[in-house]
């Protein structure tokens, strides 16, 4: 049975105009965005066959295009789609720190790292910039690692809020294994450019360790 054979109640996108996108599942939000299924198979139980096989929707969000072209009922169309998607929310959340105060939109702050960070399969480490009043100047990925390191050179970091004329900074990264809490070396580096951008009276205002859906903030523990 297609999804214009139920009842009006039940199908996502008139359940998504009545009641919100929020009330929604996975499947149901991905069965959206597909638009149609396969023959004998609904977009969402086509969207539910993906969440299944890719494992996340965050891991399917983040397939790369040979994988997720390789799954029946996708093609380069819709890769290219739900990149611009991905693209738009975090180009959107981006504005609203840029327009706003971070410190204040603490929950933007962490949507935009978990679109940034969430589902990279290696650790990056991100700064954003932020000028006097704590608004978003610029974004930057500053070293790039493997599945378990990047290496950070602190004079980059400090080169670069130079460069920005930054007056403050929110330092990220993200840990792929999924685990947030930080590691020894992520104090270390925390307080060595707490110190090193202080010299240059540029503050630090947190941390973040993003781990898929779970955050650490240096800040909110009192580590900073």
């Amino acid at each position: 049975m297609g999804i214009s054979d139920w009842p009006v109640t039940l199908r996502p996108r008139e359940r998504l105009i009545s009641q919100g996108a929020q009330s929604l599942s996975d499947a149901e939000l991905l069965a959206i965005f597909l638009r149609t299924g396969l023959p004998g198979c609904s977009a969402v139980e086509l969207a539910q066959r993906l969440l299944l096989h890719f494992g996340s929707l965050g891991k399917l969000c983040s397939a790369a295009i040979q994988d997720f072209c390789a799954f029946p009922g996708l093609g380069p169309a819709k890769f290219a789609q739900l990149q611009a998607v991905l693209e738009l929310a975090r180009r959107s959340t981006e504005e609203e720190l840029a327009n706003g105060v971070a410190l204040r939109s603490s929950a933007a702050v962490r949507n935009y790292l978990h679109l940034r960070l969430a589902n990279l399969p290696y650790e990056s480490f991100t700064v954003l910039f932020l000028d006097a009043r704590h608004h978003l100047i610029s974004c930057e990925e500053l070293f790039r690692g493997t599945l378990t390191r990047a290496y950070v050179y602190p004079r980059e970091v400090v080169r670069s809020a130079l460069r920005h004329n930054a007056a403050a900074v929110i330092l990220a990264h993200n840990h792929p294994s999924g685990e947030p809490a930080p590691s020894s070396q992520d104090h270390e580096l925390t307080q060595l450019l707490c110190s090193a951008l202080g010299l240059m009276e540029v503050k630090v205002l947190d941390h973040m360790i993003v781990a898929g859906r779970r955050f650490y903030s240096f800040a909110e523990h009192g580590e900073l």
